[in-house]
């Protein structure tokens, strides 16, 4: 059984994914750390972030391992725990540029087709263009969606800026963001044709776990 949710940051996508996946005895996939990994790389090496040329011929020179375990998913980039680095400011400003370059999503995307395939009895796979590109056959699509202003919040809260001047912040970074990655040429956000979307604006996480937990289900008697 392979899920993909994807969605824009802020929709509660981290949160869903995990907890569906350890509600249905399924594996977890977060991509989003893997284009937060290579990023990473790139900047701990002096790769010039503002040249692709650059980060193509350095795409394939990092190690980077993901754990799939849901309750404790893990990522090393060369025998390197780097869950807590790639979390940075520094690596948040960056990934957008590094992930648009066409040499890093092969490469990733190839990684996280191998993870998908080897994954027993399934797997959860979050991310931008899961749906879309990396697991076009997956058994089921779902797209996140949630207002400008309930991402910001929620996003804010998770950065412990509460004030309206960090909100407002927050909101511009995410629009910022949401702009490059769907526009990118190479793999942008989409929902697939084929997708569920939620609005999860008005829904609690627990709400958005279960109503992702009965399509699930609903796929699986239906299969």
């Amino acid at each position: 059984m392979i899920v993909g949710i994807d969605g824009p940051s802020g929709t509660g996508k981290s949160s869903t994914s995990k907890a569906v996946a350890a509600k249905l005895g399924l594996r977890y996939l977060d991509t989003g750390a893997q284009y937060r990994a290579i990023t990473w790389w790139m900047l701990h090496h002096g790769i010039d972030i503002k040249d692709p040329a650059a980060i193509a011929a350095a795409a394939g020179r990092a190690e980077i391992v993901s754990g799939t375990d849901p309750s404790a998913p893990t990522i090393t980039v060369d025998g390197t725990d780097v869950a807590a680095p790639i979390r940075t400011q520094e690596v948040t400003s960056a990934v957008s540029a590094v992930s648009a370059v066409p040499e890093v999503r092969a490469r990733i995307t190839e990684l996280q087709r191998s993870i998908a395939k080897e994954a027993v009895p399934g797997i959860v796979v979050e991310g931008r263009d899961i749906g879309t590109t990396v697991l076009p056959d997956a058994d089921l699509k779902v797209f996140l969606t949630a207002s400008e202003e309930a991402r910001a919040a929620r996003r804010s809260g998770e950065l412990k800026g509460k004030d309206a001047a960090g909100l407002k912040a927050t909101q511009e970074a995410l629009a910022r963001r949401d702009a490059a990655d769907s526009t990118r040429k190479t793999s942008p956000l989409a929902k697939a044709g084929d997708a569920v979307e939620v609005d999860t604006t008005e829904l609690t996480l627990e709400q958005v776990i279960e109503c992702v937990v009965t399509l699930v289900e609903e796929k699986q008697q239906g299969r």
